[in-house]
């Protein structure tokens, strides 16, 4: 399964139980340490994972990290946690401030189990940066942020390649807050260069000023949201390509659960075939999820008409193969599945499956 389908799995516990974590301990155990087992480290392993490693600060002995991420009997990544819940600040990253500065690991990270903020040292060697430059949340994620942190992944990581767009993840993060905070509250000086850009140099006047002000953030806002729009229009339009594949199409409701699931296939598919090549054909007794939308190819069906018990039909080279879901996310442990049938259809002229019979 890939990172990305790990992370959306662990994304749906977190959010069923994440109200019911009361403690730090609880936090990682149910939230923490789950994460580290998804990039790939053993948490079983404390030659891998190491709890509680001691870190002597001076005259402080017995310091301990939370976790301390290990490759060749090094340290790696230091874990400092909090209970889930609580907010992060470099008011709560003091300790991994110390640990970074007595252990040889490059990467520091505070996290509640939620958000993962990861740390180095840009500004000044040997000593954590204030700001992290890199900000994960398992709630809240997008794929740009999943490609981030697979270089933290055990099978990826390399100090150097991380180190090499540290910089730029941290300062294009910077520039995003200040956009983000002109948007609601455009400074005098962006406004003084707005200004001068579209009133032909005029004097920049208190009555200017405050014209201009209310103009940038509407303008701002405009913008943006036109944007916006734009990205859900191109978004929404594959999810019109649901055909109904019965001659009495009145008869034929595509519901809410189908839409969704049909979704989800598509964002599993997404990395391997185009998503307006993945094709919904409604019928009475299931949709089928289609390649070019051409019945010969099909990558499974949805047969959720009787809700209490959904199945989801996969198939190999011959036979449609039963699956029973609870829930729609699920399908997402189906995912190589989807894909190895998939796969099979990239190549528009490659020979698809053998006809399956309707049953």
């Amino acid at each position: 399964m890939d990172l990305i389908d790990q992370l959306k799995e662990l994304a749906l516990r977190i959010r069923k139980i994440k109200d019911t974590i009361q403690t730090e301990e609880a936090t990682k155990n149910a939230l923490i340490m789950p994460f580290i087992q998804i990039l790939g480290y053993n948490v079983f392993d404390p030659t891998e994972v190491t709890p509680e490693l001691i870190a002597d600060i001076g005259i402080k002995k017995g310091e301990k990290v939370d976790y301390a991420i290990l490759m060749n009997d090094k340290p790696i990544m230091l874990f400092e946690c909090k209970k889930s819940g609580s907010d992060l600040s470099i008011n709560h990253a003091s300790q991994l401030l110390r640990y970074f500065h007595v252990k040889e690991a490059r990467f520091g990270v505070l996290t509640n189990g939620i958000s993962y903020q990861f740390f180095t040292d840009l500004e000044q060697p040997n000593r954590m940066d204030e700001k992290p430059f890199f900000e994960f949340n398992i709630l809240d994620f997008k794929d740009q942020h999943v490609e981030e942190l697979k270089k933290f992944t055990k099978s990826a990581f390399n100090v150097e390649q991380i180190l090499s767009t540290a910089s730029d993840l941290k300062y294009t993060r910077a520039i995003r807050n200040v956009l983000a905070e002109w948007m609601v509250n455009p400074s005098e000086d962006f406004v003084r260069i707005v200004c001068a850009e579209v009133h032909n140099g005029k004097r920049f006047t208190p009555a200017i000023k405050e014209q201009f002000t209310q103009i940038t953030k509407n303008a701002f806002h405009q913008f943006i949201g036109e944007k916006i729009n734009e990205r859900l229009k191109m978004a929404m339009e594959p999810a019109t390509e649901v055909k109904t594949g019965d001659l009495e199409a009145d008869d034929i409701t595509t519901t809410a659960e189908e839409l969704e699931a049909f979704r989800i296939i598509r964002a599993i598919l997404r990395e391997i075939i185009e998503p307006k090549r993945v094709v919904m054909r409604d019928a009475k007794s299931y949709c089928a999820i289609l390649c070019d939308d051409n019945n010969r190819r099909p990558i499974c069906r949805l047969r959720f008409n009787n809700p209490a018990r959904m199945m989801l039909g996969l198939f190999d080279e011959k036979e449609e193969k039963l699956m029973p879901i609870s829930d729609l996310s699920d399908i997402y442990q189906y995912a190589d599945q989807l894909k190895k049938t998939a796969s099979m259809y990239i190549k528009q002229n490659e020979p698809s499956l053998q006809e399956v019979t309707t049953t």
